[in-house]
């Protein structure tokens, strides 16, 4: 797919205009456009089914919008493959949390680095899963120091999660709690060295310390300046995170802007609430979770 040049402003990483998809007679994402700059905290929140995943799907290429155009960093990438848009530095998280479940927690975070080995950057993924497999059989010293790298640059990323990772580093991903494989899913996702970093419901099955954990780590990678587009049900954590909060609601955007605005916006309170609420209510009661 040829690469066009776009009119988003400098600084501007996703800018995305009329994006539709559709699933039969069901119209899951209905003509959203949305933009995400640099150093930014953008989350989109919604009721169940609001088309908030499926969104995510066609940011990170694991589904092809059916109208409409998603621009990465001033370049159109619509229906580019994950592993395009992986080479740019889009990472992600899912909504129910996926790893590889027989390797260890080391090594499934080392999985994340992937699409920075030298063949894969080149744009020659087969010829680079065919490196790796020559790495592992034929480990010459360069490459030997290049992972004896990786190894320690996925240790400082597991760090970063304290005693919920570091203890198991070499455990398999099977014999972890949810929430610690959706730790692992993170920390695999910051090995990309994401310039953004999408993350689909990272406290879904969290308790309330882990949830506050979680946030912590959220907000530090923030205060690094990662761009981070994140979509959560609990809206504390939202409210706490975000820049700017865009709210969904059967596929369409029904508002956007800073929390505290959307936070009070009846047509957001209606959404979540249903119409008969909304009279009865000021605007200032969103509940934590939908």
């Amino acid at each position: 797919m040829a690469i066009q040049n776009s009119q988003a402003s400098p600084g501007i990483l996703f800018d995305v205009r009329h994006v539709t998809r559709r699933f039969d007679g069901l119209t899951a994402v209905d003509q959203v456009s949305l933009s995400v700059a640099e150093g930014e905290c953008v989350s989109v929140i919604g009721p169940n089914g609001a088309g908030k995943s499926t969104l995510f799907n066609l940011l990170a290429g694991t589904d092809k919008p059916d109208d409409g155009i998603v621009r990465f960093d001033g370049d159109d990438v619509t229906g580019f493959a994950p592993e395009a848009l992986a080479q740019r530095g889009v990472a992600r998280t899912f909504q129910h949390g996926r790893v590889f479940a027989n390797l260890s927690v080391l090594d499934n975070v080392l999985i994340g680095a992937h699409s920075r080995l030298a063949m894969t950057r080149r744009g020659w993924p087969l010829i680079g899963a065919i490196a790796e497999v020559y790495r592992a059989l034929v480990p010459g010293t360069r490459l030997r120091h290049e992972d004896e790298q990786l190894r320690d640059e996925a240790k400082a990323v597991l760090a970063r999660f304290g005693t919920r990772l570091m203890p198991r580093i070499d455990a398999p991903a099977h014999s972890l709690s949810y929430a610690n494989r959706r730790r692992v899913e993170i920390a695999r996702a910051l090995m990309l060295h994401p310039r953004i970093l999408l993350l689909d419901e990272p406290t879904a099955g969290m308790n309330e310390s882990e949830t506050a954990e979680m946030l912590e780590l959220i907000l530090q990678l923030k205060q690094e300046g990662l761009t981070i587009l994140l979509i959560e049900h609990k809206l504390d954590l939202v409210m706490r995170l975000s820049d700017r909060v865009i709210v969904l609601d059967d596929g369409r955007k029904i508002a956007s802007g800073l929390p505290d605005e959307v936070r009070n916006n009846p047509r957001v309170i209606e959404a979540y609430l249903g119409h008969r609420h909304v009279g009865q209510r000021t605007g200032h009661v969103v509940p934590a979770a939908a």
